[in-house]
């Protein structure tokens, strides 16, 4: 069960965000086995003053076209196929929406299964 946050800054086009979390989805289908119809994201626009970055951290050179995409989910997977995951995102991303790979800012926050409520006030995954 992730829950996927994307932010970006504030694109003229409506659908372009959209477009971002359903490249992320199928990228998390692919990679990392996430079941269909899981999918749970909250896609954020923001103005100058509110989207900070850093232009060249690590070497990297990145633009305004900057997309931060944080997936809470349950621990267990492996390096190999975070990093798998990484190049999905990075790759669907770019041939998909143009997004530079470079722009493509990605940070995993793994949670124990019984830290989720999906509603009613039940811990499902709980045992």
């Amino acid at each position: 069960m992730p829950l996927v946050r994307i932010d970006i800054k504030r694109n003229p086009d409506v659908s372009y965000a959209k477009k971002l979390g359903k490249v992320v989805y199928e990228s998390m289908k692919a990679a990392i086995n996430v079941p269909d119809r899981d999918n749970f994201q909250v896609l954020a626009e923001h103005d100058d003053d509110h989207f900070i970055y850093d232009p060249s951290y690590l070497g990297i050179k990145r633009t305004d076209g900057l997309v931060f995409i944080q997936i809470t989910l349950n621990e267990g997977r492996s390096t190999d196929q975070k990093r798998l995951l990484y190049k999905t995102i990075a790759e669907g991303l770019n041939r998909e929406a143009g997004v530079r790979q470079e722009d493509v800012f990605i940070n995993l926050v793994e949670v124990k299964k019984e830290n989720w409520s999906f509603g009613n006030g039940i811990a499902q995954y709980a045992s």
